[in-house]
C-alpha cells in the first residue's frame, strides 16, 4: 500500500484542520456540512507533515497525496496497518451497555496485557480505523468497539478490524428509524457473529440471553462448542464457565462471581443499575479466557468508574443523581426505571428526555414507558420533550431542557435521589447543575 509507509513515517493522523499537531498526517474528510479539502492547505500551514485529498484542484504540491476517496483510503490503511502489526482483536457491539462493557473488559485485560481500546464512542466508520491506526507494535491486546444506526454498517466495520474474537452485549429497540424493525438490530448486530464464524474465531456469549443465543445458532455457531465462551447473569446456570448473582444494587452494583463453577469471589462495582450484571459478567469471562487471575479481575472491575454520564453517581450539595444521560432507546429507558424503582432509597424523582431516532414506533415506544412509570410510586416525575408531551400521563412536561432548568430554579428539588435519563440530543446534562 503506497500511504503505509508515509504513515510510518509519520504515525499521527489528524482529521481537523484546527487542531493539526506537527509532522501529522491530514485527512481531508468530507461531510454533509463540510469538505475538508479546503482546509487541506491550512492543515499543512498549521504543522501537518501531509494531506491526503480527493479532489485534484487541491493538490497543489508534493505534500498533497490525492487518492479516488479519503475516507476509504482511512479506511484501507487502518486494516492494512490492523493486520501489519498482527495485534489480537476483540470486537465489541450491542443495543446497549457496548461502551461500559468496553471499558470494563480493558480495565480487566490491562491488567496483564498492553491493551488498546477505543476511547470515547469513537465506533463509527470513522472511528474505528482511526482507533486501529493507534496500534503499535507493543499492544498485545484491542478491545475495538462498533455501534450502527443501519443495517450492514457492522459488516463494513468488522472486515475494516479483522477482529479475532467477538461480543455482542444484547439487542433492543434502538435507531429503528435506521433499522426499520427490532429483527433489523439483531440482524445487523449478528453482522459481528458472522464475520467471526467466517474466519474460525471465537465468541463470547451471554447464554442468559435468548435473543443472542437464537443469533448465534443462526449464524452456524454450537453454542456447546469450544468457539463459544459462554457465561450467565442466571446464578443458577452453573453450566456456564462464568455465571453470578447480584448482591446488592443500592445504589452500587455488588455481585458475586463464579469462574468454572469453584472459584467464587465478591465484586464492588461503582456502577449503578442492576442491567450492568451481564456486562461486569462479559468481562470476568474475558478476563479468565485470556488467563487473568482472579484478583486481577476483581482490582480491574472495582477500579473502574464510570464517566460520560454513563450509569454515574453524582453527589451535589442539595441530591444524590443517578445520571445516565448520554443515551436513550426503549430497552435501556425500561431497565433503569425498573432499577430505580427497586432502589432502597428516599424521595425518588425522575427527570427523563425524549428517546430519538424510533421513526414510526416513536410515538408507541413513549407511551408505553409513561405507562410504565404509572405503575410505581415516584415522588416526582419530569418528562422533556415533544415525544414525551405527546403521551397520556398525569406529570409534568417540557418542551426542552431549558424549559426544564427555569422551572427548577424556580422550584428547587433538594434531598432528592434523582435518575436522569434520556436521549444525547435531549441535553439534559445541562440540567446537573441546577440539581
Amino acid at each position: 500500500m503506497e500511504l503505509y509507509p508515509i504513515f510510518q513515517q509519520h504515525p499521527v493522523i489528524c482529521t481537523d484542520s484546527r487542531v493539526c499537531p506537527d509532522g501529522s498526517l491530514f485527512f481531508a474528510l468530507k461531510g454533509d456540512n463540510f469538505n475538508a479539502n479546503a482546509f487541506a492547505l491550512s492543515a499543512l500551514e498549521k504543522g501537518c507533515a501531509y494531506a491526503v485529498v480527493d479532489e485534484a484542484e487541491f493538490a497543489i504540491d508534493k505534500r498533497f497525496i490525492l487518492v479516488d476517496n479519503v475516507l476509504e483510503s482511512l479506511q484501507h490503511l487502518a486494516t492494512f496497518h490492523r493486520k501489519q502489526i498482527g495485534t489480537t482483536i476483540i470486537g465489541i457491539t450491542g443495543t446497549n451497555g457496548k461502551t461500559t462493557t468496553k471499558e470494563l473488559i480493558a480495565n480487566v485485560l490491562s491488567e496483564k496485557y498492553n491493551t488498546l481500546y477505543t476511547r470515547g464512542n469513537l465506533n463509527n466508520h470513522i472511528g474505528v480505523p482511526l482507533t486501529l491506526l493507534q496500534l503499535k507494535q507493543e499492544h498485545e491486546l484491542a478491545v475495538i468497539e462498533m455501534g450502527a444506526n443501519h443495517p450492514g454498517e457492522i459488516k463494513i466495520l468488522a472486515n475494516i478490524a479483522c477482529p479475532d474474537y467477538g461480543i455482542i452485549t444484547n439487542v433492543g429497540k434502538a435507531h429503528l428509524e435506521g433499522f426499520g424493525s427490532f429483527e433489523g438490530v439483531m440482524g445487523t448486530k449478528a453482522e459481528l457473529y458472522e464475520y467471526i464464524f467466517e474466519h474460525g474465531g471465537k465468541i463470547f456469549l451471554n447464554k442468559y440471553n435468548q435473543n443472542l443465543v437464537a443469533m448465534a445458532t443462526k449464524t452456524g455457531f454450537n453454542i456447546d462448542n469450544s468457539n463459544v465462551c459462554k457465561y450467565s447473569a442466571d446464578p443458577d446456570d452453573s453450566f456456564c464457565n462464568i455465571y453470578g448473582k447480584i448482591i446488592d444494587c443500592s445504589p452500587f452494583l455488588k455481585m458475586e462471581c463464579t469462574i468454572k463453577q469453584t472459584n467464587s469471589f465478591d465484586v464492588n462495582t461503582n456502577l449503578i443499575g442492576a442491567y450492568n450484571a451481564e456486562n461486569v459478567l462479559a468481562a470476568v469471562a474475558i478476563g479468565d479466557y485470556f488467563e487473568i487471575g482472579t484478583e486481577s479481575i476483581k482490582h480491574g472491575l472495582e477500579n473502574y468508574i464510570p464517566q460520560n454520564n454513563r450509569s454515574q453517581l453524582t453527589v451535589t450539595n442539595k441530591n444524590k443523581l443517578v445520571v445516565d444521560a448520554y443515551n436513550a432507546n426503549p430497552t435501556s429507558m425500561r431497565a433503569a426505571i425498573l432499577n430505580f424503582a427497586q432502589m432502597e432509597v428516599e424521595h425518588k424523582t425522575l427527570i427523563l428526555g425524549d428517546m430519538l431516532e424510533l421513526g414510526e414506533q416513536s410515538d408507541a415506544e413513549h407511551q408505553i414507558i409513561a405507562d410504565l412509570l404509572q405503575q410505581y410510586k415516584f415522588e416526582s416525575v419530569l418528562l422533556v420533550g415533544p415525544q414525551f408531551k405527546k403521551t397520556h400521563n398525569s406529570y409534568r412536561c417540557f418542551d426542552d431542557t431549558d424549559e426544564l432548568i427555569n422551572h427548577l430554579e424556580q422550584k428547587p428539588i433538594s434531598g432528592h435521589y434523582i435518575l436522569i435519563k434520556g436521549s444525547r440530543g435531549i441535553k439534559l446534562e445541562k440540567v446537573l447543575q441546577t440539581l
